[in-house]
């Protein structure tokens, strides 16, 4: 079955600050990643299909900036993910923390691996950095792709 894209664009990133209370400790394993993004995205239960941007410095902190880009496609598209990486490059070398978010269960979906495998053909050796993405769906939020080994040592407080 061939799933049809929407014909509106999604909306422009806005980005907000992130709550300072989880932002205070540094992030030094993909499992406190994943607890951050929780904290953040409480309740993590959406209606509409989201794309989180967060970074983390050099030292496992949160930059205090959330970008989401609301109303994004079912699958991505070259010129949303074009976009996406240029946004990066505009931010200091740090890690790009993402989370996919959308409405029904947290199980991951055929359309949720499309957006891994765009992802990994836009910004793997493309980037300064690493990256990670999380899926938060259903009230759970799970790792999709893990960030490479080696971006959790060496990050001390």
């Amino acid at each position: 079955m061939t799933r049809s894209r929407p014909t509106h664009a999604p909306s422009r990133p806005r980005a907000t600050h992130a709550p300072s209370r989880p932002t205070d400790e540094p992030i030094r394993s993909a499992d406190e990643l994943t607890a951050r993004w929780e904290a953040i995205l409480e309740p993590p239960v959406f209606g509409a299909r989201t794309l989180w941007l967060a970074w983390l410095d050099a030292r496992g902190r949160m930059l205090p900036m959330l970008v989401p880009i609301e109303d994004i496609p079912l699958v991505p598209d070259v010129a949303l993910l074009d976009g996406l990486r240029r946004v990066h490059e505009g931010i200091a070398e740090a890690h790009l923390a993402l989370v996919l978010s959308r409405p029904g269960r947290p199980e991951i979906t055929g359309d949720d691996d499309e957006w891994a495998e765009g992802l990994r053909e836009t910004l793997d050796d493309r980037i300064d950095g690493s990256w990670s993405l999380h899926l938060a769906a259903g009230g759970s939020v799970v790792p999709l792709v893990e960030a490479p080994q080696g971006t959790w040592s060496g990050r001390s407080s």
